[in-house]
């Protein structure tokens, strides 16, 4: 079932051998008692099962999946770890328990060498009660970790594409053979931005809100220096970027200056502890403090958008003196944006999932009374516009995929409808649909009919393809996404979708007239 290879990619990453963490210190490196190790091993078995007993399958992935705290901001030492909580001057300290993400600490003269991929912690000569001074120990490596600094460190296909860094610790004399080009006065947090980038539901998170955890305790006084840097994520995120840091960004492997940081901070953390109750989430403070930061990041944009648009109107009144059919553009323009009337956003697909009978689709909202706008958001489509569009309507709907994402836009108490494709049923709840709800959404999910979809017409009406979808998905992930992904297009029922469009303009309605009970929160 595709919803147990999920799981299985998500905890099975324990090998052979495996280290939680390593901080060097040589006050802390003595073996633990048998009875420390029994004590440690009941106290990890009860946070493993903990979850199982008090949160739903989907509940428990989907928290893995956002990773929010309970309450508030998150802190320093929930970011690094309570192992690397108190890291001390002139020490690495990994942080490799998680099942998300590593994340390791460097602590003193940290600098870096983007040719040979390696980050180095120089430390003083008398660190610990080892004296460094004899010219054969001055190059010595004390300590040396190897780390990948992408947050789904469980799914070796797309691990393997990441950059490794190897992180070392040498004597302070060393230094001199590693000159500082750039003198940093703040720390360093170290990430890339390979992987999965590209789709918007991987962006936001395995990028965007760990990075948000991550950095909130610098209050932006953190450089952020990127591995496999990409100039259109820095264009697409131009807007949220200056509110997590406020120092230019860092190619890793374009500046092949040395770097010279007090502090470095490499990997995104993310907290696996399950310490929300779903009821919670809608209200959790952590997300709310996120979507604040969204408002604000966007809101000087949108204002000049909305500039914009009124000196293009402000234009063609001018024209419309001259030209009797500009006027006629005009007063259509004006009916279109009548404020009386809900908005719906249709999020609109270019390649498969598409919906085939969207112009029906788009007649039918038009005619039960609402104002209509369809979004085709393109990798490269200005996210203020879309955030714009999207904040202020009243629906949103769309076909499952990495275009849901887009529900983070919306404010709460909206109607999100998805269209839920053959085959795609749990991942269309887990990855929205129960956090669309959380977040304070009414969700609206509509599963197709087998004679909804495209591929009623390329198999056996008793073909398993329509009839037991599980059964494809338990072949393995290239099937689910050879046959449900990348081959299946929707043409709606309009009059079945009619009741769940009718439903979602009457609370849509209520709201503007008050008549809203807040269920969701």
């Amino acid at each position: 079932m595709f919803k147990k290879m999920v799981y299985y990619q998500r905890y099975h990453q324990w090998r052979k051998g495996d280290v939680p963490f390593v901080c060097e210190n040589n006050k802390r490196v003595a073996r633990p008692k048998l009875l420390f190790l029994v004590l440690l091993s009941f106290i990890s078995f009860s946070f493993i099962l903990a979850p199982l007993f008090f949160t739903s399958a989907p509940t428990l992935s989907l928290l893995y999946s956002f990773g929010f705290e309970d309450e508030g901001v998150v802190s320093k030492s929930d970011v690094y770890a309570s192992v690397c909580s108190s890291v001390s001057n002139g020490s690495i300290c990994c942080d490799r328990s998680s099942i998300r993400s590593d994340i390791c600490v460097m602590k003193g003269d940290v600098r870096t060498d983007s040719a040979s991929s390696r980050i180095t912690l120089y430390r003083s000569n008398g660190y610990g009660s080892q004296v460094i001074g004899a010219s054969g120990e001055n190059d010595k490596i004390f300590q040396h970790e190897k780390i990948k600094p992408y947050t789904r460190i469980w799914e070796k296909s797309v691990m393997d594409t990441i950059d490794e860094l190897d992180l070392v610790t040498k004597g302070e004399n060393s230094a001199i053979h590693q000159k500082c080009d750039v003198q940093h006065d703040v720390p360093a947090v170290f990430f890339s931005t390979g992987g999965y980038t590209g789709n918007l539901y991987h962006e936001f998170n395995d990028g965007i809100l760990p990075l948000y955890i991550t950095s909130q305790h610098f209050n932006k006084k953190v450089v952020f220096v990127i591995l496999e840097y990409h100039d259109w994520w820095i264009s697409k995120y131009e807007n949220i970027l200056p509110h997590l840091t406020e120092y230019p960004i860092i190619d890793f492997r374009g500046d092949n200056r040395t770097h010279c940081f007090p502090e470095a901070v490499v990997g995104l953390k993310i907290h696996d502890e399950l310490t929300i109750d779903a009821s919670l989430m809608g209200r959790n403070k952590t997300i709310r403090d996120f979507r604040d930061m969204l408002d604000q990041a966007y809101l000087p944009r949108i204002r000049g958008l909305i500039q914009e648009e009124e000196h293009e109107t402000q234009l063609d009144m001018n024209i419309s003196a001259l030209s009797p059919s500009a006027k006629t553009k005009i007063e259509t323009t004006e009916e279109k944006r009548d404020v009386k009337k809900p908005k719906v956003v249709i999020i609109a697909r270019n390649d498969s999932r598409a919906i085939l009978n969207e112009d029906s689709l788009v007649k039918m909202a038009e005619g039960i009374g609402f104002q209509v706008e369809v979004l085709r958001p393109q990798r490269t489509t200005e996210l203020a516009r879309i955030y714009r569009a999207l904040n202020s309507s009243d629906v949103m709907i769309g076909v499952h995929g990495a275009a849901m994402t887009h529900f983070l836009f919306m404010r709460p108490d909206s109607a999100f409808i998805q269209i839920i494709p053959l085959g795609t049923d749990w991942a269309a709840d887990t990855y929205y649909g129960l956090p669309a709800r959380k977040l304070g959404l009414r969700y609206i999910g509509y599963k197709i009919l087998p004679q909804e979809s495209s591929l009623y017409n390329e198999y056996e009406k008793s073909d398993p393809v329509l009839t037991d979808p599980d059964s494809v998905n338990n072949r393995g992930w290239e099937f689910t996404k050879k046959i449900y992904l990348d081959r299946q297009n929707v043409k709606l029922n309009l009059r079945r979708f009619h009741k769940r469009l009718l439903r979602a303009y009457y609370y849509s309605m209520a709201k503007k007239n008050g008549h809203l009970h807040h269920q969701n929160q």
